[in-house]
């Protein structure tokens, strides 16, 4: 049993450096420690996604004379129910698309 759980955190560990992967205690000290990262990363990744999407509705806006908190409070007003993902991705890919989306806004 045991050889069976120090072969499973060294398979979890292939890949680290060092004493990380050699000594078994320093590899489940790895472990707590790459999870917890795992963790906090994946909701700071959704944070600098909204901001990237954010600057890049921002940056299309503006080429059209809008700001983008005056563009997405005349969305809610018009109740476009388009999220910031969706119009990032319009924003960047179907520019047309994003154009008559911001002059029936503008209207």
């Amino acid at each position: 049993m045991a050889h069976k759980k120090k072969r499973a955190i060294r398979k979890r560990v292939k890949g680290f450096t060092s004493t990380r992967r050699g000594s078994i205690k320093r590899a489940k000290e790895a472990i707590l420690k790459a999870e917890s990262q795992s963790y906090a990363h994946r909701k700071t990744k959704k944070r600098t996604m909204r901001a990237l999407w954010q600057m890049r509705i921002n940056a299309a806006c503006r080429q059209h004379g809008l700001s983008y908190s005056k563009f997405m409070h005349l969305l809610k007003i018009k109740n476009i129910g388009l999220d910031r993902k969706i119009l990032a991705q319009l924003a960047v890919e179907v520019p047309l698309a994003f154009r008559n989306i911001v002059r029936t806004v503008k209207k």
